[in-house]
């Protein structure tokens, strides 16, 4: 992956550094609401973060590991079996996300701390929290003070006993994570944890360092193999014949436009909390099925695959509906669901959905927004994948257009 020397001494092989290195570790966590998808755009603003202090000169910031917070009681994933703290490599590749930055897990944090038997005391612990009066003076300009904390913020340090906190500050922020080193310049704690994350934002949304971090967030193998089997007999697609082979690293990714996709048409169709908070814009089941049925006419092909979260009896009145055609949908093996949880199954829908000949999403879902992303970096023609279901089968508005930049 071009992992720097240094890298290859403490990232890459199980971490075993220099007992003289002084690492310092950030953390940071997400307002628990916030879904599976948005937390993957959350990590990317970080990682840049990360990423650009690795690269400092200066020694106050270059040292730092980003530390990922585990999957715990998503509020989209159910948890009647799913233990807390699953871990990020369950559902991408670390060494892919280590070549871009210096990234470790959770556990991995304890046995370079040596404290996976003992409390770990966070030193200082960041609420950020928006300006009082940014929306009504329209001040939008990069800034941050240490304020008064104007809610009652929860911190869960990721519903682990042994991790507690020293020194609390609220934060009113407003700029790209990225400023954030400014803080950490002008701090000697070692350990750092950045509450409500979701607060700062992207320092360019769509460049160049954009897209560097969004490509090295490959899925996991195992994953990816799942979904391609699936593919391959259920959806008569395979990379060689759909032309979106990737190379093994994605540093060694280039420009192109030439993936086919396999013969299917994909449709992400969101229902549950989009059905009650955005009636006016959420189709009805009528409406879906016949805007599917005029693309496979309009693509000469018959067979859908739908990623929903709709109910079973959803899922039937629609396959009803389009009972000319082949409906398909990915229902998770025991073991599949059983190793892999609610986030993996949710993965393998994207994946297959990625590599359809033709896409269509959810107006204004990150779930349909990760999709495209993965099609651009498979270098699909843009027109096959910025697509919308819409009410009524009128105004249909197309999702914004965010083309790879290399």
């Amino acid at each position: 992956y071009g992992i720097s020397q240094n890298d290859d001494v403490c990232y890459k092989d199980d971490y075993n550094c220099s007992k003289t290195n002084q690492f310092r570790y950030l953390f940071y966590d997400v307002n628990p609401p916030e879904g599976f998808n948005l937390r993957r755009d959350v990590y990317m603003r970080f990682a840049a973060l990360a990423h650009r202090m690795q690269k400092s000169k200066n020694p106050k910031i270059n040292n730092f590991k980003l530390v990922l917070p585990p999957w715990s009681r998503l509020m989209h994933w159910s948890y009647n079996e799913i233990p807390e703290h699953i871990p990020w490599a369950l559902y991408f590749d670390l060494y892919s996300l280590k070549s871009f930055a210096p990234v470790i897990e959770m556990h991995e944090f304890f046995t370079e701390y040596q404290a996976k038997y003992s409390e770990v005391v966070i030193e200082e612990v960041y609420t950020l929290q928006h300006f009082e009066d940014m929306f009504e003076t329209g001040n939008f300009e990069d800034r941050f003070k240490i304020d008064q904390c104007r809610s009652d913020y929860a911190i869960s340090f990721f519903h682990y006993e042994n991790i507690t906190g020293r020194d609390f500050y609220c934060l009113s922020y407003h700029g790209p994570a990225t400023k954030l080193e400014e803080i950490f310049l002008n701090t000697t704690a070692q350990t750092i944890l950045i509450n409500h994350a979701e607060v700062a934002l992207h320092e360019f949304f769509g460049d160049k360092l954009y897209w560097q971090v969004r490509r090295s967030m490959r899925f996991n193998k195992e994953l990816k193999k799942v979904a391609a089997d699936f593919r391959e007999t259920y959806l008569n697609s395979t990379d060689d014949a759909d032309n979106t082979v990737l190379p093994e690293k994605w540093v060694e990714e280039k420009p192109k436009r030439s993936a086919i996709g396999g013969p299917y048409l994909a449709v992400h169709l969101r229902r549950r909390d989009f059905v009650r908070s955005r009636p006016n814009d959420s189709p009805s089941l009528t409406d879906v099925a016949q805007q599917i049925e005029k693309k496979l006419k309009e693509l000469h092909l018959n067979t859908v695959f739908i990623a929903t979260d709709g109910t079973e009896e959803e899922f039937d009145e629609l396959s009803k509906a389009l009972r000319l055609y082949r409906v398909l949908r990915y229902v998770a093996p025991h073991s599949i669901k059983r190793k892999f949880k609610e986030g993996g199954v949710a993965i393998l829908d994207q994946i297959i959905c990625s590599h359809a000949r033709y896409f269509i999403g959810t107006h204004e879902s990150t779930f349909s927004f990760r999709i495209q992303e993965e099609r651009e970096i498979m270098g699909f023609a843009p027109e096959t994948t910025f697509n919308a279901l819409c009410k009524n089968g009128n105004n249909c508005s197309k999702p914004s257009v965010w083309k790879i930049v290399y």
